[in-house]
């Protein structure tokens, strides 16, 4: 499975509808909607608000990635703004299983996910808890950011745990990604690639999208 999820926060937010309707034109399948507190991660992305809009706009499918302190608090009214699958970081909370839990009780895909510090060993016991895993191949909190290559060996490891447990986890890679080493990635067990900077300011976006899949 190839999929690209293009990531909005790379988008040009003074058109936001055409930079949607261009995703919707693509083959990218998922749109990737980065979600930032100023606490966690050092930026503030966006809320409900934009969620919303892009939830009305968008023909893919939201994928959400939150990185933001206690998202219990809020994990529901991303389910509720229209999310096809909700994430958020593992070392950001102290049991992620009953937020896990408030996400599947919406109908909405769980994913978690780890920063490039975090031992992917952690994740080893929600394999079978969760319907995608995050590997970060940048810090989260910025968008721009090089490939982290020590990140393939990750993508490997946690491949195999899901392969060797017969599992139907998905796994999707986030940071740096671009036409240049999509194929890698893929090889190496990911199943989503999200890509911002290397889609949304490409001459050509919709070639870009194609490039990385095939």
């Amino acid at each position: 499975m190839k999929q690209i999820a293009p990531s909005i926060l790379s988008a040009d937010f003074a058109h936001l509808e055409q930079q949607v309707d261009l995703i919707n034109r693509s083959e990218a399948d998922l749109l990737h909607v980065d979600v930032m507190d100023g606490v966690f991660v050092p930026n503030i992305s966006f809320g409900f608000p934009v969620m919303q809009v892009l939830h009305q706009y968008s023909t893919k499918p939201l994928d959400v990635h939150l990185m933001i302190v206690h998202p219990e608090r809020y994990v529901e009214r991303f389910c509720d703004a229209g999310a096809w699958s909700v994430g958020f970081h593992l070392e950001a909370v102290d049991d992620p299983l009953p937020i896990l839990q408030l996400i599947r009780d919406k109908g909405v895909r769980t994913c978690l996910t780890i920063n490039p510090d975090i031992d992917p060993q952690r994740l080893l016991p929600y394999l079978d808890k969760v319907d995608m895993v995050l590997l970060m191949s940048v810090f989260a909190g910025f968008g721009g950011q090089k490939f982290i290559p020590e990140t393939i060996d990750k993508i490997r490891f946690i491949h195999r745990e899901i392969q060797q447990r017969n599992l139907p986890t998905l796994l999707e890679v986030d940071g740096g990604v671009n036409t240049t080493n999509a194929s890698t990635l893929f090889e190496a067990g990911a199943d989503i690639l999200v890509a911002g900077n290397a889609v949304f300011h490409a001459p050509n976006p919709l070639t870009v999208i194609q490039q990385m899949k095939q």
